[in-house]
């Protein structure tokens, strides 16, 4: 039973978006863990420049708040069927976990 109530309660938020180029593989990643963990990666190596890694704790309250954001958003019930499919520019991903939930949408990357 307690195993169950711990699915309930899992959250996790992941947001990605790269690609690979002349500079090798460039990204800005972060995630929001199940442990309270702010999880942020920025990879790019224009002029020489090295991966950055940082990770915080937040409270539970900013917890909530995404939460809150995610569950506010319905994107839970949303699909990528329809979106553009992710290409030689590059990718950008979104991964929800909430309770038994779990979506993985992926498109390509937009530029401006």
């Amino acid at each position: 039973m307690a195993a169950d109530s711990k699915a309930d309660d899992e959250f996790y938020v992941r947001y990605y978006v790269g690609h690979k180029g002349k500079f090798g593989h460039e990204f800005l990643e972060f995630e929001f863990r199940p442990d309270g963990k702010l999880r942020y990666a920025n990879n790019s190596r224009y002029k020489g420049a090295k991966m950055i890694r940082k990770e915080v704790d937040v409270t539970p309250h900013v917890m909530e708040e995404v939460q809150r954001i995610v569950k506010t958003s319905s994107i839970l019930s949303q699909s990528d069927d329809n979106w553009p499919m992710p290409d030689n520019i590059g990718r950008q991903e979104l991964e929800v976990v909430s309770g038994n939930e779990h979506i993985l949408c992926d498109d390509k990357k937009l530029v401006h």
